[in-house]
Parts: structure tokens; sequence; C-alpha cells
């Protein structure tokens, strides 16, 4: 879908991208938007292309793109956490499974785990993937303990005593499971077990508080999207991607109560993608991010579009993170919750190969879709209408889950 506005509303943008919990370093991010930018505007007929930040204080890059035959320019900057990410992933097995114990407990025990199950059981099997993977990752370097102990007392006690068998088999035994254990480990890039660990027991840890360092981290986020109202821009964009959705929901309010969005500034604009926001706001301290979520759902000083698709089976999709938090006000006018509907905008071929990666999933809003609707996110980025009127006229989907199901409602 390419813009049908016939006036050229942007010709500079300033976007800043918000990661969720993400180890990896955003060069994954710029490649990403180079080689499936370039094969969106091949699929929808227009062009677009990246070229490098020189000297720049955040990881990003330039996009320039000529869509309808208007040109626009937009400076993307990735605001990195991931150092925070990484110091936060224990490379230790056994406090692995420390964490795996306490955020078992802390979801279990606080009702939020029942209660997520009654909006999408997509997310909660995601969360429940690590415990299950780890518990069988146990039990199955336990099994091949005992296999290799049985083994060689049956083979060592032919031509030596029992009693020094045992032992030399007891050892090899707790060497075998050491050493499975290290194996499953290391192939967590193919298991995911840990990595979704760390970033579940990440957020349980605080109780749904953010811890102090990530505070401070998000306000000097505050500060750099503050000063791009500053700047020649024509709209200033903040995308938010899973766990960074919840990220830039509490910068943004603080922005706007601050005042640091001018009135007669450029259009600010918020696309939150693939948000786990429940996983967060339904735990008992979560009362910044509840608070937050019911202050911006009623600001006009941006336009808030969430989007989610029920393919994704790590997200919430098409759930209303202010109304299912209990926090929605009167007069709540944001989010406005839509669907990347992945079955429609994927061609059938496309969505069979890529149905069953569930990982690479939550990352397709980032993408190229076959039959684009109303999301591109390329021409969301780098195209010549503001993210407000690219969706003025857009209905809700009439499928969205608007129930309030958390326990706790307090706000801070």
């Amino acid at each position: 879908m390419t813009s049908n506005v016939g006036s050229q509303q942007v010709k500079r943008r300033k976007v800043f991208y918000i990661p969720g919990y993400d180890p990896i370093h955003p060069r994954r991010y710029r490649e990403l938007y180079r080689k499936e930018g370039a094969a969106q505007a091949q699929i929808s007929g227009y062009e677009i292309g990246i070229t490098p930040k020189l000297k720049a204080k955040n990881f990003g890059w330039n996009a320039a793109a000529t869509i309808d035959d208007q040109s626009v320019e937009a400076n993307i900057d990735v605001l990195l956490w991931s150092d925070i990410v990484r110091d936060s992933m224990s490379n230790s097995i056994p406090a692995t499974y420390w964490q795996l114990t306490r955020t078992a407990w802390t979801y279990v025990t606080t009702g939020a785990l029942g209660r997520l199950m009654k909006m999408r059981k997509g997310p909660v099997i995601a969360a429940l993937y690590p415990v299950g993977m780890l518990l069988l990752q146990l039990l199955v370097s336990i099994a091949f303990a005992l296999l290799v102990f049985k083994a060689f007392v049956w083979l060592g006690s032919l031509v030596i005593a029992t009693q020094v068998v045992s032992w030399a088999a007891l050892g090899l035994g707790l060497v075998a499971f050491i050493w499975l254990m290290r194996w499953f480990k290391a192939k967590d890039g193919k298991f995911f077990a840990y990595y979704l660990m760390h970033d579940y027991s990440y957020s349980a840890r605080w109780k749904g508080a953010n811890p102090p360092l990530l505070e401070e981290r998000m306000s000097v986020f505050a500060d750099q999207i503050a000063a791009a109202f500053k700047t020649d821009v024509d709209e200033v964009l903040v995308v938010g991607h899973s766990s960074g959705a919840h990220l830039s929901v509490s910068i943004l309010a603080d922005l706007i109560r601050a005042g640091r969005v001018p009135a007669n500034g450029p259009s600010l604009g918020f696309l939150s993608l693939g948000q786990v926001v429940p996983m967060v706001s339904f735990l008992p301290e979560a009362k910044r991010l509840r608070g937050d979520l019911a202050f911006l759902s009623t600001q006009d000083a941006l336009t808030w579009v969430d989007v989610t698709a029920p393919g994704d089976g790590c997200a919430f999709a098409l759930c209303d993170p202010v109304a299912v938090s209990g926090v929605a006000p009167a007069d709540k006018r944001w989010p406005l919750v839509v669907s990347a509907a992945f079955t429609q905008t994927l061609k059938p071929e496309t969505w069979k190969a890529l149905r069953w990666r569930y990982f690479r999933l939550h990352f397709q809003y980032l993408c190229a879709f076959d039959n684009p609707g109303d999301f591109d996110y390329f021409q969301i980025t780098c195209g010549p209408i503001t993210l407000a009127d690219r969706y003025r006229d857009r209905a809700p989907s009439q499928s969205r889950i608007t129930q309030p199901l958390s326990k706790f409602t307090s706000v801070q």
C-alpha cells in the first residue's frame, strides 16, 4: 500500500527504535532494515536505501526513500540497553535454575500466570517453554549421568574391586552430567531456553518494577528524544518492539508530563510492535508502568498505534495493553490496536515457511510483507505521511481483547 495523501507531510523524520530484551549487537537491525527495505520496495514499487551515520552518538543509519514521487529522509537511532541485558544474563548454570524457580514462583503465587492465560495462550506457552526445556535438559543430563555410572560399574566390576569401581563410576557420572549441561547451554542458540529464561526473570525479579539502572538509561533515552523536537524534522517517531514497547510507554509518558513535547513542534508518533506489556503490567509492583499506560492513553500530544498479529506466538496479539491491565480511564483514546494479519499479508508459501519459526515471526513487523495493507514498516519510518494521518480513519481490530484481567491495578 502506498501513500494516498496528495500533499507531502514529511520530508525529514527522526526515528528512535527501542529494541526488546536483546543482547545482540544492533548492527543486526541495520542489516535487517537494509535487506527487508529493499525487498519491500521491490514488492510495493518505490525506492529506499540506507547509508551509515558517521561519528554519531547513537548507533543507527540514514534512510532515504522516494514514494509516490515524494522524497523523504529519515535519521534512525537504535536506543541501546543491550549492555544491561548482557549483564543480567548470568553465565552460571545453577544461577539460571535459581532464576527459573524464582520466576515461576512469582508468576504463580501472584496469580499473574492464570490471568495471562485468559488472553492469549501463545505468549504464555512461550513463557513456559524455557521452564519446560530447562527442566527437560536437567532430567536428560541426570539420566545420562546414571547411564554412564551404571555402565562403568558393570564394566569395571569385572576386573576391579566393587568399592573402587563405585567411586570411579560416581565421578564419571558427575563429569558426564556437567558436560551435558554445559553442552545444552552452549547450544542455546538453537534452544533459546537460557535466553528466554533470563528475559522473563528480568521483570519477575523486581515484580514489574524497573531496576534503577534501567530507569537511568530510560532517562537518557528521554533526553535524546526530547532533543529531536528541537531539530528540523517534521515527525518524531518512537518504535518500541517487544519489551521495548513498555519501556517506550514510560519514556513518552515522562516526556509529556514534563512538558517536553512542544505543542507546535514536530508530530509525535508511537508505534508499538509485538508488545508483551501484560507480562510486566500484571505483576504487583508494576505501578509505574500501569500509571504510565493510563496517562499515555488519554494524551492528544501523540498518536499511538499498537500492531501485533495472532500468528506471533511471542506477543499478546490484539490485546489492548491499557484495557487488559485494568487501568483504562473514561477518556481513553489510545492505543489504536490493529493486526498485521500474517495470514493475509504474507503469501501462503511465505506463511508456510515461517509459521513454526516463532522467533523469526516475532520480528516480522520489521520485515517485508508480500501483500502489505496499511502496515508497511518502511513507509511508516521513511514515507511522506505521518503516523497520525496514515491511521486517521483506521478502525481498531474487531477481535481485539479489552477485558480488564489484571489482579493488580494500583498505579504510581
